[in-house]
Protein backbone atom coordinates (compact mmCIF):
# COMPACT_ATOMS: atom_id res chain seq x y z
CA UNK A 1 0.00 0.00 0.00
CA UNK A 2 2.89 2.33 0.87
CA UNK A 3 6.31 2.16 2.51
CA UNK A 4 5.66 0.40 5.81
CA UNK A 5 2.11 -0.64 4.87
CA UNK A 6 1.12 -4.11 3.63
CA UNK A 7 -2.17 -5.76 2.63
CA UNK A 8 -2.37 -9.52 3.21
CA UNK A 9 -5.21 -11.18 1.29
CA UNK A 10 -7.14 -14.08 2.86
CA UNK A 11 -4.63 -14.35 5.69
CA UNK A 12 -6.82 -15.78 8.47
CA UNK A 13 -8.76 -18.38 6.48
CA UNK A 14 -6.92 -21.25 8.22
CA UNK A 15 -8.29 -20.26 11.66
CA UNK A 16 -11.59 -18.69 10.60
CA UNK A 17 -13.87 -20.96 12.66
CA UNK A 18 -11.91 -20.47 15.89
CA UNK A 19 -11.54 -16.72 15.31
CA UNK A 20 -15.28 -16.17 14.80
CA UNK A 21 -16.21 -18.33 17.81
CA UNK A 22 -13.85 -16.30 20.00
CA UNK A 23 -15.23 -13.06 18.58
CA UNK A 24 -18.80 -14.04 19.46
CA UNK A 25 -17.77 -14.92 23.02
CA UNK A 26 -16.17 -11.48 23.44
CA UNK A 27 -19.25 -9.68 22.13
CA UNK A 28 -21.48 -11.68 24.47
CA UNK A 29 -19.34 -10.57 27.44
CA UNK A 30 -18.91 -6.95 26.28
CA UNK A 31 -21.69 -6.06 23.80
CA UNK A 32 -21.27 -3.57 20.99
CA UNK A 33 -22.16 0.05 21.78
CA UNK A 34 -22.14 3.37 19.90
CA UNK A 35 -19.62 5.58 21.64
CA UNK A 36 -19.75 9.38 21.69
CA UNK A 37 -16.86 11.57 20.55
CA UNK A 38 -15.55 14.46 22.69
CA UNK A 39 -17.54 16.79 20.43
CA UNK A 40 -20.79 15.00 21.30
CA UNK A 41 -21.16 13.09 18.01
CA UNK A 42 -22.42 9.50 18.22
CA UNK A 43 -20.24 7.24 16.06
CA UNK A 44 -21.99 5.34 13.25
CA UNK A 45 -19.68 2.39 13.97
CA UNK A 46 -20.50 0.28 17.03
CA UNK A 47 -17.51 -0.76 19.14
CA UNK A 48 -16.22 -3.04 21.87
CA UNK A 49 -12.78 -4.22 22.97
CA UNK A 50 -10.76 -7.10 24.33
CA UNK A 51 -7.33 -7.22 25.93
CA UNK A 52 -5.71 -5.62 28.96
CA UNK A 53 -6.76 -2.20 27.67
CA UNK A 54 -9.73 -0.97 25.67
CA UNK A 55 -10.06 2.19 23.57
CA UNK A 56 -12.92 4.44 24.66
CA UNK A 57 -14.24 7.83 23.68
CA UNK A 58 -16.66 10.12 25.47
CA UNK A 59 -17.02 13.80 26.20
CA UNK A 60 -13.89 13.54 28.36
CA UNK A 61 -11.73 12.59 25.37
CA UNK A 62 -10.07 9.60 23.68
CA UNK A 63 -8.12 7.17 25.87
CA UNK A 64 -7.30 3.59 26.76
CA UNK A 65 -8.85 2.12 29.90
CA UNK A 66 -8.62 -1.28 31.55
CA UNK A 67 -12.30 -1.08 32.57
CA UNK A 68 -15.36 -1.33 30.32
CA UNK A 69 -17.34 1.80 31.23
CA UNK A 70 -20.66 0.05 30.48
CA UNK A 71 -20.12 -2.89 32.84
CA UNK A 72 -17.56 -1.55 35.31
CA UNK A 73 -15.56 -4.76 34.78
CA UNK A 74 -12.28 -5.42 32.95
CA UNK A 75 -12.56 -5.96 29.20
CA UNK A 76 -12.61 -9.63 28.11
CA UNK A 77 -9.16 -11.18 27.81
CA UNK A 78 -7.65 -11.33 24.34
CA UNK A 79 -8.00 -14.91 23.02
CA UNK A 80 -4.91 -16.78 21.84
CA UNK A 81 -6.40 -16.97 18.33
CA UNK A 82 -6.50 -13.16 18.16
CA UNK A 83 -3.06 -12.62 19.66
CA UNK A 84 -1.35 -15.24 17.50
CA UNK A 85 -3.00 -14.02 14.28
CA UNK A 86 -1.91 -10.43 14.93
CA UNK A 87 1.66 -11.52 15.66
CA UNK A 88 1.81 -13.69 12.50
CA UNK A 89 0.44 -10.90 10.30
CA UNK A 90 2.90 -8.39 11.74
CA UNK A 91 5.80 -10.82 11.26
CA UNK A 92 4.75 -11.45 7.65
CA UNK A 93 4.78 -7.67 7.09
CA UNK A 94 8.26 -7.16 8.53
CA UNK A 95 7.34 -6.16 12.11
CA UNK A 96 8.82 -8.66 14.53
CA UNK A 97 7.76 -9.57 18.08
CA UNK A 98 4.44 -7.69 17.93
CA UNK A 99 2.56 -8.21 21.22
CA UNK A 100 -0.77 -6.33 21.16
CA UNK A 101 -2.37 -5.21 24.41
CA UNK A 102 -5.65 -3.96 22.93
CA UNK A 103 -8.00 -5.16 20.22
CA UNK A 104 -10.64 -2.65 19.14
CA UNK A 105 -13.63 -4.43 17.58
CA UNK A 106 -15.69 -2.27 15.23
CA UNK A 107 -19.04 -3.27 13.72
CA UNK A 108 -20.10 -1.59 10.49
CA UNK A 109 -23.68 -1.85 9.29
CA UNK A 110 -24.55 -0.61 5.78
CA UNK A 111 -23.86 3.14 5.42
CA UNK A 112 -21.63 3.23 8.52
CA UNK A 113 -18.21 4.76 7.89
CA UNK A 114 -15.01 5.83 9.62
CA UNK A 115 -13.71 9.30 8.80
CA UNK A 116 -10.04 9.86 8.03
CA UNK A 117 -8.01 9.78 11.24
CA UNK A 118 -4.63 8.87 12.69
CA UNK A 119 -4.10 6.21 15.37
CA UNK A 120 -2.05 8.31 17.78
CA UNK A 121 -3.42 7.59 21.27
CA UNK A 122 -0.75 4.92 21.85
CA UNK A 123 2.46 5.65 23.76
CA UNK A 124 4.44 3.16 21.64
CA UNK A 125 4.36 4.39 18.05
CA UNK A 126 7.16 1.98 17.13
CA UNK A 127 4.70 -0.93 17.00
CA UNK A 128 2.46 -1.38 13.94
CA UNK A 129 -1.31 -1.38 13.62
CA UNK A 130 -2.80 -4.73 12.54
CA UNK A 131 -6.33 -4.50 11.10
CA UNK A 132 -8.37 -7.65 10.35
CA UNK A 133 -11.50 -7.64 8.15
CA UNK A 134 -14.47 -10.01 8.53
CA UNK A 135 -17.81 -9.97 6.75
CA UNK A 136 -18.90 -7.56 4.03
CA UNK A 137 -16.27 -5.98 1.77
CA UNK A 138 -15.24 -2.41 2.46
CA UNK A 139 -13.30 0.37 0.77
CA UNK A 140 -10.24 1.24 2.83
CA UNK A 141 -8.96 4.80 2.40
CA UNK A 142 -5.23 5.11 3.05
CA UNK A 143 -3.51 8.48 2.87
CA UNK A 144 -0.36 10.22 4.04
CA UNK A 145 0.83 11.99 7.15
CA UNK A 146 -1.33 15.08 6.52
CA UNK A 147 -5.13 14.99 6.45
CA UNK A 148 -5.29 16.59 3.00
CA UNK A 149 -2.79 14.18 1.40
CA UNK A 150 -4.20 12.15 -1.48
CA UNK A 151 -5.78 8.86 -0.41
CA UNK A 152 -5.56 5.49 -2.12
CA UNK A 153 -8.52 3.12 -2.17
CA UNK A 154 -8.17 -0.59 -1.35
CA UNK A 155 -10.93 -3.20 -1.33
CA UNK A 156 -10.92 -5.24 1.89
CA UNK A 157 -12.53 -8.67 1.77
CA UNK A 158 -13.35 -11.20 4.48
CA UNK A 159 -10.00 -12.66 5.54
CA UNK A 160 -7.83 -9.68 4.56
CA UNK A 161 -5.42 -8.02 7.00
CA UNK A 162 -3.86 -4.57 6.63
CA UNK A 163 -0.66 -3.83 8.56
CA UNK A 164 1.00 -0.44 8.78
CA UNK A 165 3.89 0.91 10.82
CA UNK A 166 7.30 2.52 10.52
CA UNK A 167 7.07 5.49 8.12
CA UNK A 168 3.33 4.78 7.62
CA UNK A 169 2.46 4.44 11.32
CA UNK A 170 0.69 7.82 11.51
CA UNK A 171 -0.89 7.69 8.05
CA UNK A 172 -4.45 8.99 7.85
CA UNK A 173 -6.93 6.23 7.05
CA UNK A 174 -10.64 5.51 7.11
CA UNK A 175 -13.51 3.42 5.72
CA UNK A 176 -15.94 4.65 3.05
CA UNK A 177 -19.67 4.16 3.77
CA UNK A 178 -20.38 0.43 3.77
CA UNK A 179 -22.54 -0.85 0.91
CA UNK A 180 -25.60 -3.04 1.48
CA UNK A 181 -25.00 -6.76 1.34
CA UNK A 182 -25.22 -10.12 3.11
CA UNK A 183 -22.07 -12.06 3.95
CA UNK A 184 -22.64 -15.85 4.08
CA UNK A 185 -20.93 -16.19 7.48
CA UNK A 186 -21.17 -12.76 9.14
CA UNK A 187 -24.51 -11.54 7.78
CA UNK A 188 -25.27 -7.88 6.84
CA UNK A 189 -22.22 -6.37 8.54
CA UNK A 190 -18.48 -5.89 8.53
CA UNK A 191 -16.40 -6.55 11.65
CA UNK A 192 -12.95 -5.03 11.99
CA UNK A 193 -10.40 -6.18 14.59
CA UNK A 194 -7.70 -3.56 15.17
CA UNK A 195 -4.72 -4.69 17.23
CA UNK A 196 -2.51 -2.15 18.97
CA UNK A 197 0.41 -2.06 21.38
CA UNK A 198 -0.63 0.68 23.76
CA UNK A 199 2.46 1.24 25.93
Amino acid sequence: MAEGAVLLHGFFRDIETELIADLRAIVKAAPFRHMVTPGGHMMSVAMTNCGSKGWVTDQGGYRYDAIDPDSGRPWPAMPASFRDLAARAAEQSGFHHFAPQACLINRYRPRAKMSLHQDRDELDLGAPIVSVSLGLPATFLFGGLARNDKTQKFRLEHGDIAVWGGPARLAYHGIAPLADGEHPVMGPQRINLTFRKVQ
